[in-house]
């Protein structure tokens, strides 16, 4: 008889070194391109946003003036933003550079285990440079930028919350803006300035290698959730709070429809009407730009062929003139280099689409060559570069850099109990609890009698990196282990504290039977194309554990860790309960909280989460969304599973895989 799912395995292992065959350098992805000028596919009214921050006079006259005293070099420094692996202070005294970040991975030193205190030295290090006037250029403090995509996730010690995915299932946008809130004061404490967060894609195939960076399949939770983690992250426009001590620089990413690409290919291209872009694709931007958020990250992918880092039509007539967008935008990481006729190091036609800051990681000095020749040569207009630093400028301005001083001397800098603080390890413990979906429970077998003898087994229950998943500490979420997050709970640490009798045994094996079993497992740690996949086939290896376990006459609960939804049918009906888990951070208690009952016998904690992605029926189910003509999932947009809901699921859902 043919293993049917081990036969798909091998098959997806070979689909998978021909897709990182074609994404080595020099080898194309997509069909040939529209041409640069090509006028958008369709005619949509894209809605005007009420400017939720006033235009300044006095603002905008220190802004001119300081504009008067740059020089062409200069004001082109402002708009170049170096990874500082690749730059040094002294750059950026002499290049009069207007920003600098971190890349996942990215630490002072290149140490890993670098204290508060190096990156606030650090901070210190490049904002004196930024305001030294010696060379008679003006004092413009550098901005510190950080992918803090799931709390402080580059810091050891910070409190790193669910991603998206599991933050979509919890449907608490009140709760976004207490994280985005606890988030901004762990990054201020560094002495950085600004998180390239909230990401707002909207998910439609979960092949994507960053579908676990999504809150939602479906844009109505991406809407509700965009603007209240821009308010946590910068305060409400408008208050006394905005851009405070305690808030950081926003950042909505990646413009636009990075999550509907076709095959859901990473950096593909996305070949939706202008109105599906609009209904679907832009939800979020709408509610975050409505919250004041002051910068927006164009995005890898193409729309119809284009890639977005040069099209002016999206960013420029879309996203500046119409909705009225007055911060800037921010490339991504060598994002220039995807624009067809483009290099890393030269770019005439993103910055004439409206990018104004450009992330060029390592070859920035021969970006700013090359542009200033452009300039020259009348490639670029003068007043395009004048206009992306006035917007680089009006950030600055508006977060106060200029009054701030340096980041040493700011109310939260080094101090190190606020990073990783129990307050905030609160407010990701309960975004755990309220994100996790009960999938199946048969026969009530959750919650579970703190008294139990409880065999806690699998990969993934010790395991605080796994349950991190990626963009923690490394880009990839790799090479962690548990000592690299102090202060933080793993799944079977939180269990351990609720159940005494609770043994870990991570291959399942005991010598006293135990009352129940809790099995955890799911995928290991990606980011971006990394995580790409050909189906949404699980490929562990558990299935065996889980049916020995229920032979043995043991209750079996499953929890899955995962950064999509998964087609897990062997698994589920191997399992008297599966969880869906998702990638819950540092905050492992908060499963705990909601598997096991109070000590008194009573529900503790109960199942809250809903699915925010539906969930396949097959392993070619891949882009199954809510409303779709076709739409039959095995569990729908919406579906979780409460203690007092009867489970009707039973153990026999088809598992053949051809």
């Amino acid at each position: 008889m043919i293993d049917h799912r081990r036969l798909m395995n091998v098959l997806h292992s070979l689909a998978t070194l021909l897709f990182a065959a074609v994404l080595l350098p020099g080898c194309s992805r997509e069909p040939p391109p529209a041409p640069a000028d090509a006028p958008p596919a369709a005619t949509v009214q894209w809605p005007q946003v009420a400017a939720p921050i006033a235009k300044d006079p006095q603002l905008e006259a220190k802004i001119a003036a300081l504009l008067s005293q740059l020089t062409l070099e200069q004001k082109i420094g402002q708009m170049v933003q170096p990874d500082i692996r690749d730059v040094t202070p002294e750059d950026v005294r002499k290049y009069r550079l207007g920003s600098i970040l971190n890349g996942g991975g990215a630490f002072p030193g290149e140490k890993k285990y670098s204290k508060v205190s190096d990156w606030v030295a650090l901070a210190d290090r490049f904002y004196d440079a930024s305001m030294d006037t010696s060379g008679g250029a003006p004092a413009i403090p550098i901005l510190w930028g950080t992918d803090a995509v799931h709390g402080h996730n580059n810091v050891i010690g910070a409190t790193l919350f669910p991603h998206n995915i599991g933050l979509g299932a919890a449907n608490d946008p009140v709760l976004m803006e207490r994280i985005g809130a606890a988030a901004a004061v762990e990054v201020a404490v560094t002495g950085i300035d600004w998180t390239f967060a909230p990401t707002v894609a909207v998910v439609r195939d979960d092949r994507w290698g960053r579908t676990y960076e999504g809150f939602s399949e479906d844009p109505e939770i991406v809407r509700a959730y965009a603007g209240p983690m821009v308010r946590g992250i910068q305060g409400a426009p408008g208050s006394a709070e905005f851009l405070d001590s305690r808030h950081v620089i926003a950042t909505a990413k990646h413009y636009i429809g990075d999550g509907g690409t076709d095959q859901g290919i990473d950096r593909g291209d996305n070949t939706a009407s202008e109105q599906a872009l609009l209904d679907i694709h832009a939800q979020g931007y709408l509610t975050a730009l409505e919250a004041g958020v002051q910068t927006v990250m164009a995005s890898y992918n193409s729309w119809q062929g284009l890639k977005l880092h040069g099209h002016k039509y999206l960013l420029t007539d879309v996203l500046k003139d119409r909705l009225g967008f007055d911060g800037f935008v921010i490339s991504d990481w060598d994002g220039i280099d995807e624009v067809q006729g483009c290099s890393k190091d030269k770019c005439a036609q993103a910055i004439n689409a409206g990018v104004d800051m450009i992330m060029v990681p390592k070859d920035w000095k021969n970006f700013i060559a090359n542009t200033v020749v452009q300039v020259q040569s009348g490639d670029i207009p003068q007043a395009r570069i004048d206009d992306a630093v006035a917007r680089i400028l009006r950030v600055k301005l508006r977060a106060g850099l200029f009054e701030k001083g340096r980041p040493s001397s700011r109310p939260l800098a080094n101090k190190t109990e606020l990073l990783g603080a129990a307050e905030h390890r609160a407010i990701a413990r309960q975004a755990v609890s309220e994100s996790l979906v009960l999938l199946k429970n048969r026969n009530g077998v959750l919650p579970l009698r703190r008294d139990l003898k409880v065999l806690v087994a699998g990969a993934g229950a010790d395991n605080i990196a796994q349950q991190s998943g990626g963009w923690t500490i490394s880009w990839q979420g790799d090479g962690n282990t548990n000592k690299d997050f102090p202060g933080a709970t793993s799944l079977f640490a939180g269990i351990k504290s609720m159940a005494p009798q609770a043994v870990l045994s991570v291959d399942g094996s005991y010598r006293d039977k135990p009352d129940v079993a809790i099995v955890v497992f799911g995928e290991e740690p990606y980011a971006e194309w990394h995580g790409n996949v050909k189906t949404v086939d699980y490929r562990g290896s558990e299935e065996a554990l889980l049916r020995k376990l229920k032979s043995e006459g043991i209750p079996v609960v499953s929890v899955l860790l995962s950064g999509r939804p998964l087609w897990v049918n062997p698994e589920l009906n191997a399992s008297d309960a599966f969880v869906a888990a998702w990638l819950p951070g540092t905050e492992g208690g908060g499963v705990a909280d909601v598997l096991f009952r109070d000590a008194q016998g009573g529900v503790n904690g109960d199942f809250r989460g809903k699915l925010s992605f539906s969930w396949p029926r097959s392993i070619e189910q891949t882009a199954v969304n809510r409303n779709d003509a076709d739409y039959a999932p095995l569990f729908a947009y919406g579906f979780g599973l409460t203690y007092a809901d009867k489970d009707t699921l039973g153990d026999d859902l088809p598992v053949a895989t051809e």
